[in-house]
């Protein structure tokens, strides 16, 4: 230690430093790490001996027979304290001086369509982020790390951030492309991690795993898997961990919601003879009427590529006059569906055909495949077997509620009916141009927890 700052640390100690000396010996013990120590003892020991100063005294005068070592026992206790304090102190001090500032480790750098709900960080557009947790409900958002991954979340979507090189997917479904100088960035869910050694890829989860990863260029190494060790997966390769569960203790929807004062009445799929399913090119899982999600997507790629789905609806509407419908919508309810990346489709619109021919209601849950789908050819609807009565739209990177599409045209069909079950065919129109775009879910009458396709009728008032 220099001569200058011992002088200053023993004035300092002594209070003989003038205002403006002490001013210059804190802002130097703040700076220098040696300077503090040194200062902290040196307090410690002058406070101290200033406390024993009775006893030292006495043991002073105490004849040479009566002498003995000091007794430290009760000293050091209150010493510790004495620098403990001196140390908050000190901290304290250098906090108000300097204070430490936020280990920012990612900026949210674009948003589209987003709504967001229980966020942890900020949601504004090139807000800077540090650890935390990030919940979108609606619509894309994307996120640059400063080790240079960037990540983009497709709503509904709950992403913890660690670190620049670290988060954790709690639910939903994100993009991640990771240049070389980010290789290694790993992205944990409840079952396994992917970690990063290549370009980029797709990963989806739920709360409770059942994670589904897809690599688009590149490879990825996945860990945790039930088998212990790593897994590559290279490019064009994906991987399906089903060690979660669905939803349990709750009864699907049934029956029929007695019409209001309102005048509207809605009769689910899950109702009488009412039935949904989904058909899917190849049949490569044999029929799917029987499933919690209905899947829906289009593709005009090769037909190797394609993996198209579409769903059927019926319902019973036998305990109402078709002549008294005035208005008329079809409610679903969008569930993630853990298939393919929002990112790789655009805004979608989807297309409600109701089936012309009543024989073709006759449909079965259980045996109809994509080449048997009622009103169908391989490629789309029949013009003859169907009518186009009602479309929406769904925007890149999702939405959260209920989505309901109706009309005129919805109404003139209901009313021609005469056999008392109604079908519709649900297509998704907006076509793809990559193999892993994103096939939309919404829930069928078998799902756990979520409103099953529901037909709603406005008729006049009840007397």
């Amino acid at each position: 230690m220099k001569a200058r700052a011992q002088d200053q640390l023993d004035r300092a100690v002594e209070g003989l430093l003038s205002p403006a000396e002490w001013a210059e010996f804190q802002a130097a013990v703040v700076a220098d790490a040696q300077l503090r120590a040194a200062y902290a003892q040196r307090v410690w020991l002058h406070q101290t001996l200033r406390t024993a100063r009775p006893e030292l005294a006495g043991l002073l005068q105490a004849p040479p027979a009566q002498s003995g070592p000091i007794s430290w026992q009760w000293l050091f206790p209150r010493a510790a304290l004495l620098a403990a304090a001196i140390a908050l102190a000190i901290g304290a001090y250098f906090l108000g001086r300097h204070p430490l500032k936020p280990a920012y480790v990612a900026v949210l750098v674009q948003v589209e369509n987003c709504k967001w709900g229980g966020s942890e960080l900020p949601t504004a557009v090139q807000s800077r982020l540090t650890a935390g947790t990030l919940s979108l409900l609606e619509g894309m958002a994307t996120i640059a790390f400063e080790s240079g991954a960037r990540v983009t979340l497709e709503a509904p979507t709950q992403l913890q951030i660690l670190d620049a090189m670290h988060c954790r997917l709690i639910h939903g479904a994100v993009t991640a492309e990771v240049p070389k100088p980010a290789h290694g960035f790993t992205i944990a869910t409840a079952d396994l991690k992917v970690i990063d050694v290549g370009t980029r890829f797709g990963l989806t989860a739920s709360a409770v795993g059942n994670s589904q990863v897809r690599v688009f260029e590149g490879a990825v190494d996945v860990a945790g898997l039930p088998e212990g060790g790593l897994r590559r997966l290279t490019q064009g390769r994906g991987l399906h961990v089903n060690t979660g569960s669905t939803l349990a203790g709750q009864e699907p929807v049934q029956g029929v919601q007695l019409q209001g004062p309102d005048g509207w009445l809605a009769i689910p799929t899950s109702f009488g003879r009412g039935k949904d399913g989904y058909t899917r090119r190849g049949d490569l899982n044999g029929p799917l009427g029987r499933q919690p999600l209905l899947i829906v997507k289009h593709s005009d790629l090769p037909d190797s590529r394609r993996n198209e789905r579409r769903a059927i609806l019926s319902f019973d509407v036998s305990q109402i006059n078709p002549a008294d419908i005035q208005e008329a919508e079809l409610v679903l309810d969008p569930v993630p569906s853990g298939f393919g990346f929002s990112a790789l489709v655009a805004d979608s619109r989807f297309a409600l055909y109701a089936l012309l021919e009543e024989s073709l209601d006759q449909w079965d849950e259980e045996g109809t495949l994509w080449a048997t789908t009622p009103g169908c050819s391989d490629s789309g609807p029949i013009p003859d077997q169907t009518r186009r009565v009602a479309e929406f739209w769904i925007p890149r990177g999702g939405r959260s509620g209920l989505i309901s599409a109706g009309g005129a045209a919805l109404v003139d069909f209901l009313r021609a009916d005469s056999n008392g079950i109604v079908s519709f065919l649900l297509v998704r129109e907006t076509s793809e141009t990559d193999p892993n775009g994103l096939a939309h879910g919404f829930a069928s009458k078998e799902h756990p927890a979520a409103r099953p396709p529901t037909l709603r009728l406005k008729l006049p008032p009840r007397s």
